[in-house]
């Protein structure tokens, strides 16, 4: 392979708490429950579907305005907490990983539904590592559809076959290969069946690099 492909929240960092955060205090506002199980749902896909998924519950129907308002509210919420973030939020073993993987002349890209990719890039000091970003700036539709992971491998000017996706979320691991690429699968992704390499560790990246 020539081309690693990289999901950002629970990859290369986590911010399913800010996330959690944000959309716990829209549902508190709405008077809708909203727990951990709930939030497990919302990992991997739009804003705008996660709030779908958090107003599944609600006696009460939203207009497109109403609903634009309420992501942006979340989304500025969410912005705020991201601020608190800074270069200790990558472990060691990311970045040197990271490193190592350029070192050898792999080219690196992120492929994440999140529209806040290249802030949170940028606060963790994680920018400079990649060649492409392909986000929820560039893409119409959110894992498990293909697109991001599409997108990035043409940012890159790679073909599908020669990437291959790292992801901890099985709508990733099922976006990853109906793009037609092999995929590495942490933490929940790592159990899932159709996972090509299942790993425990961000390190074990650089075995499967020289294979």
């Amino acid at each position: 392979m020539k081309a690693f492909i990289f999901d950002l929240d629970g990859v290369l960092v986590f911010t399913d708490k800010y996330h959690y955060q944000g959309w716990k205090m829209i549902a508190n506002k709405l008077g809708i429950d909203f727990d951990e199980k709930k939030n497990s749902r919302l990992r991997g896909v739009s804003r705008m579907e996660s709030l779908d998924i958090i107003l599944e519950d609600s006696v009460r129907k939203f207009s497109e305005e109403e609903k634009e308002d309420l992501a942006a509210e979340k989304n500025e919420y969410y912005r705020e907490l991201l601020g608190t973030m800074t270069p200790e939020d990558v472990s060691p073993e990311v970045r040197n990983t990271l490193a190592e993987l350029r070192n050898r002349g792999h080219k690196l890209a992120i492929g994440s539904s999140s529209k806040n990719t290249k802030y949170i890039l940028e606060r963790v000091g994680l920018t400079d590592y990649f060649d492409a970003i392909s986000d929820g700036t560039n893409i119409t539709k959110s894992k498990p559809d293909p697109e991001v992971f599409s997108k990035a491998a043409e940012f890159l000017s790679e073909n599908p076959d020669n990437c291959v996706v790292v992801e901890d979320a099985v709508a990733g691991v099922i976006a990853g290969k109906r793009a037609g690429m092999r995929v590495a699968g942490i933490g929940d992704a790592a159990s899932y069946e159709k996972t090509d390499y299942k790993i425990s560790g961000f390190g074990e990246l650089l075995n499967i690099s020289a294979k």
